[in-house]
């Protein structure tokens, strides 16, 4: 069932005995509704958000439940501007500006969910060595 199949429906038959007798019920409403947007999750890879300056960090976001269209939205730091669009967002050669907290939105044109935020932390030279 999709959200289209809604509209107005009626059904007739017809019995053939010693004369024909054809009928049509009255026609009745159905109004199919969408699942809202629930339970968006995104995972890092490398796991935990923590990515070494110059490496790949690639995030995947999850619905749980939700009726298409889906649309994704990846945001960083609570900026409106997205940063991609798609379950995935990937950032090739991470530099010291892509730390901070990423987001996943997803919305099915009326409702939206978001994401927990994972914070990102990019480790340089001076960070990864132990004193």
């Amino acid at each position: 069932l999709q959200l289209q199949h809604s509209g107005r429906y009626r059904c007739g038959g017809r019995v053939k005995r010693w004369t024909s007798w054809q009928g049509v019920s009255a026609p009745v409403t159905v109004t199919v509704h969408g699942v809202p947007v629930s339970g968006v999750s995104l995972r890092a890879q490398p796991p935990g958000g923590q990515v070494a300056l110059g490496d790949r960090l690639v995030l995947s976001c999850a619905v749980a439940a939700g009726t298409g269209p889906l649309s994704f939205s990846w945001h960083r730091g609570g900026s409106r501007a997205p940063l991609g669009t798609g379950p995935r967002l990937e950032l090739r050669h991470v530099g010291d500006n892509d730390s901070g907290h990423y987001q996943c939105r997803v919305s099915d044109g009326d409702s939206v969910a978001e994401s927990v935020p994972l914070n990102v932390t990019v480790l340089g030279e001076r960070d990864s060595l132990e004193w």
